[in-house]
């Protein structure tokens, strides 16, 4: 595919451009971590099937290069590398991860020298482009921001296959978990008013767009995530086996598949409670952010609390402020750092809450970006205005009822892909997704 974006060999001296320098940057970061995730791993765990739920882990690292060969060379003008038969392969939406195991996919090796070797290419043709280009692919870097969260989007889901891995054990090297500074639950109040929803940034996905303005009645939020140790008393309580906390689908499925307690919990006979976490069997900590629950579980959990999940208005309210400037973090719009949330995959798990100052809103909620994603009571669907773009199958084929959104980002997240507007939406049954919530209620 060829495309007049500007793409034309600069003869004189190239000037450093802000856009270009961050999507080096980010682009370096997601690959760095994608080779250190999977450093070290037998060919047999990256091309096993290790649950229906997700693809071969061969078949992502040569789906992220693939997507990278459509929009960071084939869209901008660069001579292709590989053909539509080739495309067909690593298509998401024509095959299934069920199916995907019985691809003729890419050997690991070949799969890694296809992803450093498409990587070399974006490189290069990024020299080759003009800042300055009214293409709405390269308006503020728009398309190497995609292909960037794209990678890091795709390496949180890999790192949900490893923790479903159990034909090979998995055990990062996790940093030290910070203390925490406070645990104690409590509600806040969240003024009413008028909040800014959604982004215009240059990197803002079509889901996102365009921002505009809603109004919010008064509500209280939980300050923190649900943690381990409360949902531990709804599961001893027998809250898993009382309708009444449940929607009516959420407790048919229940029922049928037999759940009750979290993904990856177990019981043990003494009364206490493990959890398999990676390659480790451990006690659950009793003040790290609950995860591994689907939306089912944490509506009811708020139920039983007498409460409720709050909506994405509500959300992005409470990350906002109590004013209408627009705010891409809760703390303000410095770019995430250590300081503000665990993000970026580092610590391989939640950290306990209250661990986060610097992390806060303006109205003192904490742990709204990292550490868990957090179930709305929303379902998905376009913003008035919505275009799609780059293309429909990112966004617009997913609105519809039958999807609930999250927001916030998980400790897999990175950076780069997690800001008060970003949306993630899945089925209400999902468990392997690193998602909790947390409880609203209304002012009254």
């Amino acid at each position: 595919m060829r495309s007049s974006l500007g793409a034309r060999r600069d003869t004189g001296r190239q000037e450093s451009r802000p856009w270009k320098t961050r999507a080096v940057s980010e682009l370096g970061a997601a690959r760095s971590r994608l080779l250190r995730m999977l450093e070290g791993l037998p060919e047999d765990a990256l091309t096993r099937q290790h649950s229906p739920l997700m693809s071969p882990i061969v078949w992502d690292v040569a789906h992220v290069a693939n997507y990278e060969e459509q929009w960071l060379l084939r869209a901008l003008g660069a001579p292709a590398l590989t053909d539509a038969a080739f495309d067909s392969l690593y298509d998401a939406f024509r095959h299934p991860r069920s199916s995907r195991s019985r691809l003729p996919l890419l050997s690991p090796e070949r799969a890694f020298a296809y992803a450093a070797r498409v990587r070399e290419a974006s490189l290069e043709w990024l020299q080759h482009l003009h800042e300055e280009s009214d293409a709405p692919l390269l308006r503020g870097g728009f398309v190497f921001g995609l292909v960037a969260q794209h990678e890091q989007q795709h390496l949180e889901t890999l790192a949900a296959t490893l923790q479903l891995m159990t034909s090979h054990e998995y055990r990062p090297a996790a940093r030290p978990r910070p203390r925490p500074g406070r645990t104690a639950q409590h509600e806040l109040f969240i003024p009413g008013g008028p909040v800014r929803v959604g982004s215009d940034a240059a990197w803002a996905y079509d889901n996102e767009r365009p921002a505009h303005t809603v109004d919010v009645a008064p509500f209280l939020l939980d300050a923190h995530p649900v943690t381990n140790g409360d949902f531990v008393v709804f599961v001893e309580s027998g809250g898993y086996a009382d309708a009444r906390w449940w929607d009516p689908q959420g407790f048919e499925w229940l029922a049928s598949e037999g759940i009750r307690h979290p993904l990856f919990w177990e019981p043990r006979d003494n009364g206490t409670w493990l959890r398999r976490r990676f390659g480790w069997v451990e006690p659950i900590p009793p003040d790290e952010p609950v995860q591994h629950v689907c939306w089912y579980e944490a509506d009811a959990y708020a139920r039983w609390a007498g409460k409720r999940l709050p909506t994405e208005a509500e959300w992005e309210k409470a990350a906002a402020g109590s004013d209408v400037r627009p705010r891409a973090y809760p703390w303000g719009d410095t770019a995430p750092g250590e300081g503000h949330a665990n993000l970026g995959g580092e610590l391989w798990g939640p950290a306990p809450v209250g661990s986060y100052p610097a992390g806060q809103s303006v109205d003192g909620v904490w742990g709204l970006l990292g550490d868990v994603w957090e179930w709305t009571a929303s379902t998905f669907g376009g913003y008035a205005g919505f275009k799609a773009f780059p293309y429909r199958e990112y966004s617009e084929v997913f609105f519809g009822t039958e999807y609930r959104v999250l927001r916030g980002g998980a400790w897999a997240s990175a950076p780069v892909a997690v800001r008060n507007s970003f949306r993630n939406w899945d089925y209400p049954i999902r468990r392997q997704l690193f998602a909790g919530f947390r409880c609203a209620r209304d002012a009254r």
